[in-house]
């Protein structure tokens, strides 16, 4: 099993036990993989969520450029809907999971196709 294949398993039981959610495995896969290798580095691996800015390169980077989405004030809404959804108290947000749950959230599984 590669490093990659553990990070992808380690999201999936954080879907499930924090979010309540059964993993398209599949899409986990491939967001996982577009994260690159912040992945593997300790500090990019995380969302910090309380951080404006990290939330502002969030929707300009992920949701508006690699989703396709444009820019709205439903980008913030879908955003903190998702911090709500993975645990406001929750320190820990994974970055790949994040993601996950935004793509699902704004229904752009077509992105990863």
């Amino acid at each position: 099993m590669t490093k990659r294949d553990e990070l992808i398993a380690k999201y999936a039981a954080d879907l499930k036990e924090k979010c309540g959610v059964e993993a398209d495995m599949d899409l986990l896969a491939k967001v996982t993989k577009g994260c690159g290798p912040a992945i593997y580095k300790a500090d990019a691996s995380t969302v910090s969520a309380s951080d404006e800015l990290e939330m502002e390169r969030v929707k300009k980077n992920f949701l508006i450029k690699k989703l396709g989405l444009g820019a709205s004030k439903d980008l913030d809404s879908g955003i903190a809907a998702v911090i709500d959804q993975y645990g406001r108290s929750n320190r820990n947000k994974y970055r790949a999971v994040f993601y996950y749950l935004l793509v699902k959230h704004f229904n752009r599984e077509s992105a990863y196709a």
